[in-house]
């Protein structure tokens, strides 16, 4: 009898996992389901060229294997409910069985739950996550434009060094101490702030935000220290918000994504789903290079890395049944490396591992010179666990080999 795998989610995760399906020998129909009308496209540029000069979809859009041209794309489109019992889900109102699962819901942007406009594009409260979004906002920046970007992570500060090549006034607020204090720490953080400001860049931190201000429109923001910064624009970048509402009730974890093993199977009362994987942002899991707790990595790489792992086992599963073959594929040892990089200014930053687990004093400089080019060490008792370069290409790609804990 013929199988089909539903994928829901339109995104690179949902991609890669159909791939590695095909790649796999699975020949059946697969069904990928996306809310946003568009095919796969890369995401890290909607918050900087993307940004900058309104790159269109077809820029954007990821090239497709061959091999997924005979995939059902249903774009524009939301799954409803899913039943992981009946293998069941219902999208657009039409029931669609399947024989396996792949969760590549992604994450959703946070939103500052105070008073004033409603958060909306036409109100001038915006989002960076969806092409759309990135859209939107580029329509709203001009010379002079007043922008406030609420949150100093990596797309509140990529956003800010935009719209100042754009000619925006920026003003960023955040409530740490430092940009990009939790996943790069004090000292590189501080340094990165030096040269936002250098460039014109003002910040507010260890404030937060009491209300918007203005009635259809935003017209400022009041800080929680009383202060009022006039806005034409406000960008929330808080962070981000696991898509899991279709998982709820299903005796999962999903206190911070869907917790799985490291085959990507959704733990139920810690015992895997079989036929059901997570990927990508939303997942959950164990990587025993650096731990062997599971986490969340929200890295470029990671939907790549898990929907190759996703389809592995997920074709071994189709393939076999719960037998010692598909329990082979789905035992074996598998860990990645997570990356990702970031361009502010002139500034390319680029990472490796996971340097979020470092002690709090296991952050050294290894290379270079912290206001130039830079190597930065990450490191938990005497581990590596991540690196992170401003320049310095070279010298970063040669500390990869050491990264991970040493007695793995």
């Amino acid at each position: 009898m013929s199988q089909r795998v539903l994928v829901v989610g339109a995104g690179l995760g949902g991609l890669r996992s159909a791939e590695a399906l095909r790649a796999q020998g699975f020949e059946d129909e697969i069904v990928v389901v996306g809310d946003e009308p568009h095919a796969p496209y890369n995401r890290p540029p909607l918050s900087k060229e993307a940004l900058a000069d309104e790159v269109a979809h077809e820029r954007l859009a990821f090239r497709r294997k061959a091999t997924v041209d005979d995939v059902v794309w249903r774009l524009g489109e939301r799954v409803d409910a899913l039943d992981l019992e009946a293998r069941s889900a219902v999208v657009s109102g039409e029931q669609l069985d399947w024989d396996a699962l792949v969760v590549a819901t992604g994450v959703s942007a946070r939103r500052l739950p105070v008073a004033g406009p409603p958060p909306s594009h036409a109100a001038g409260r915006h989002v960076v996550r969806t092409l759309d979004d990135a859209l939107a906002l580029r329509a709203a920046l001009s010379p002079s434009t007043r922008l406030v970007v609420i949150g100093a992570g990596f797309i509140g500060c990529e956003v800010a060094a935009t719209a100042r090549t754009l000619g925006c006034e920026v003003d960023v607020v955040a409530v740490d101490k430092v940009p990009m204090q939790r996943p790069l720490g004090p000292m590189l953080g501080a340094e990165l702030q030096r040269r936002h400001e250098g460039r014109g860049v003002r910040f507010h931190l260890g404030v937060g935000v009491e209300r918007l201000l203005g009635d259809g429109h935003v017209t400022g923001v009041v800080l929680s220290d009383g202060a009022e910064l006039k806005a034409d624009v406000v960008v929330e970048a808080l962070g981000s918000q696991c898509n899991v509402d279709l998982l709820d009730g299903q005796g999962l974890d999903l206190s911070d994504g869907v917790l799985a093993d490291d085959a990507l199977r959704p733990l139920r009362h810690g015992v895997p789903v079989d036929g059901v994987a997570a990927v990508g942002d939303v997942a959950r899991f164990p990587n025993p290079r650096f731990d062997d707790r599971a986490f969340r990595v929200e890295h470029w790489s990671l939907p790549t890395d898990t929907g190759r792992r996703a389809g592995e086992v997920l074709a071994a599963y189709l393939r076999h049944g719960p037998s010692e073959a598909y329990d082979a594929v789905a035992s074996k040892p598998w860990e990645v490396l997570p990356s990702f990089w970031s361009d502010q200014f002139d500034i390319r930053m680029q990472s490796f591992g996971m340097p979020g687990l470092a002690d709090p004093d296991g952050v050294r400089l290894l290379e270079g010179d912290l206001a130039g080019e830079c190597v930065v060490g990450y490191h938990r008792g005497g581990d590596l666990m991540g690196v992170v370069g401003l320049g310095m290409v070279r010298e970063l790609m040669a500390h990869r080999a050491s990264l991970g804990r040493s007695a793995r």
